[in-house]
């Protein structure tokens, strides 16, 4: 099941997404978002309404963050793929994960403008598969983890390259850096998060391809070791790295640019497609 946040002139909702259109849940059910269902743990009794009539085409909505504001916690992993780390000039992998959190006013939705800051033209790219919490818990076990997922979704970590050098919480939390999209898909209909193909693109040019296999440590890892430090709750978002061919990396690093669009595509979930355009003055 495919859950998108959106809004429409009455205002912000949630639906299902089907070949067809949206099917608003807002009206539906007693619930105003994603963020209360998966609070609720409602997102089982969502599958009944998903043979009702659409009540959008798709392209009548705005789409909002997959898990829209206000959120609680977005945490990212670091140097996740070997690959990755080999291109890092310098880098060992990590024993640990590398996390860092991202601030809410960094995150944006599927198709919203990309914003270039103005501080640094060294911005780059970074397609990585996000889980977001549907249980709450505290120090998980790895083979209960995936019990408390809810579902996955898209997330682009948009990055200050020079400014990271210096401070990874700044160079990673530029306002409207972080696209979080197009939607989220059900963890039924991904039982093995390790086995997804994901590939970024920049203007249609490929420069990142590989399987979620790669990743050094795995879901059930990542969150066995966040929830050992912090408690996890429903609509908590956890992004679990990305591969190599970042722009960095490249000779001369081809840093994204107003006019530019980055499209991140994992299988099964969809593509996050944002325009990167000049931050406003």
């Amino acid at each position: 099941m495919r859950i998108a946040s959106y809004a429409t002139q009455a205002g912000p909702s949630f639906g299902i997404v089907t070949p067809d259109g949206i099917v608003d849940l807002g009206r539906r059910t007693p619930h105003a978002d994603i963020s209360a269902a998966l609070a609720a743990g409602a997102l089982p009794d969502l599958v009944a309404h998903a043979a009702a009539a659409p009540d959008f085409a798709l392209a009548d909505v705005t789409l909002l963050p997959a898990v829209p504001s206000p959120l609680r916690k977005v945490l990212c992993v670091g140097l996740n793929y070997r690959a990755h780390v080999a291109e890092s000039a310098g880098r060992e992998v990590p024993e640990n994960p590398r996390i860092f959190a991202r601030l809410a006013d960094t995150i944006i939705a599927h198709g919203a403008p990309l914003w270039r800051p103005v501080n640094s033209t060294h911005f780059d790219y970074e397609g990585e598969l996000a889980v977001v919490i549907g249980r709450p818990g505290r120090r998980i076990p790895a083979a209960q983890v995936l019990d408390h997922v809810a579902a996955y979704t898209i997330f682009n970590d948009g990055s200050l390259r020079d400014y990271q050098k210096h401070s990874v919480t700044a160079g990673k939390n530029f306002p409207s850096t972080g696209p979080l999209g197009p939607w989220l898909v059900t963890a039924d209909e991904i039982p093995d998060p390790a086995a997804l193909t994901l590939e970024t693109r920049v203007n249609g040019e490929r420069r990142q391809h590989t399987r979620t296999s790669d990743m050094i440590l795995s879901v059930p890892e990542l969150i066995e070791y966040i929830s050992a430090f912090t408690s996890l709750s429903p609509g908590d978002v956890i992004a679990t790295g990305t591969p190599e061919g970042v722009a960095h990396a490249r000779k001369p690093p081809p840093w994204l640019k107003p006019g530019d669009v980055v499209e991140v595509e994992i299988s099964g979930i969809g593509i996050l497609r944002n325009p990167v355009v000049a931050e406003p003055a």
